[in-house]
């Protein structure tokens, strides 16, 4: 496929799905479209060479005809954690419906779509019930599509283990709701792997993979583990269930994006692991990453864009 649209691709997964399609091609023709509300949120990926950045509404059905017109296949990375039931329909099935709409418009058939595990019509929260509704629309399209359902994704740059970190940096102890909740967390770059090869590989066409790591983890063992990494350890206290709610409820009225929704609790209920009735990396060939392979690499001081504060410092911008 050398004509991709990439939807979310400024977000976390998409900055490194764009990287290792423009490798991928060796500087042969072809381009990677990445869709933006804003130029400026595109930084990341504006420089690749054969990155094509378009400012442009997804949401909107004109601007996404537009997008998707003349595509060899599209790529769907839009979502949202944190949401009201309608916004998270708007995201999570709205915006598949309208992209099917608009494939089937421009006989555009190829498309990869990320999901999440545990979806269900019957899950416990807004967020996994409308990514279920979002696979349901797509795979009612005339199209030859590929889902991915991955666990919680890691990576250089991400807000799950740098989140537990910056918290252990500035806090005594950490109060953590949903300390007993279970994942089998992803490496960033292994799923941007199996995107690349599912557009690559027609077997993948009519699929739903599950996009997990080697290993299973409570959130508590995850936060402990980003604390000792970073070299801030404290003491986790879990909260009890009532006071799990009470405190996500006080952080969806704080401004800005909630660092916990009462939602993000009710989707911890249903354990965030594959199946084992589902394909996995290892059917791309992929081996899937260990997390403490991977993490302290960039969680520990002075990694990842720590490395950078030195020069920083010298110009002045710390």
């Amino acid at each position: 496929m050398s004509n991709v649209l990439v939807l979310g691709g400024t977000g976390f997964v998409g900055r490194s799905l764009c990287a290792r399609l423009v490798a991928r091609s060796g500087g042969a023709a072809g381009c990677v479209a990445v869709a933006t509300r804003r130029a400026a949120h595109a930084k990341p990926v504006q420089m690749l060479p054969t990155v094509q950045v378009i400012e442009a509404n997804v949401h909107e059905p004109d601007a996404l005809s537009e997008l998707v017109k003349g595509r060899d296949a599209v790529v769907n990375l839009v979502a949202i954690l944190h949401g009201s039931e309608a916004q998270f329909r708007q995201v999570h099935e709205a915006l598949p419906r309208k992209l099917a709409q608009v494939c089937a418009q421009h006989g555009v058939r190829r498309v990869v779509h990320v999901s999440a595990l545990g979806v269900g019509d019957d899950a416990p929260s807004s967020y996994l019930r409308s990514k279920a509704a979002g696979e349901t629309v797509l795979k009612a399209a005339p199209l030859d599509l590929t889902l991915l359902r991955p666990s919680v994704i890691y990576g250089e740059g991400d807000r799950f283990l740098n989140l537990f970190a910056s918290l252990q940096a500035v806090l005594p102890v950490l109060p953590l709701a949903g300390a007993a909740a279970r994942f089998q967390p992803v490496w960033v770059e292994d799923v941007a792997a199996a995107i690349a090869i599912c557009l690559d590989q027609p077997k993948t066409i009519g699929l739903t993979l599950e996009c997990t790591g080697p290993d299973v983890y409570t959130l508590g063992e995850l936060a402990a583990m980003a604390g000792r990494w970073s070299g801030h350890e404290r003491r986790i206290l879990a909260l009890s269930e009532r006071l799990a709610r009470l405190q996500a409820w006080f952080m969806e009225r704080l401004p800005g994006t909630p660092l916990m929704s009462r939602d993000n609790l009710d989707s911890m209920r249903i354990p965030n692991l594959a199946s084992g009735q589902l394909a996995g990396l290892e059917y791309l060939g992929i081996h899937a990453s260990a997390l403490d392979a991977v993490a302290p690499l960039y969680l520990a001081a002075g990694q990842g864009c720590a490395r950078l504060d030195p020069w920083r410092a010298r110009a002045g911008r710390v």
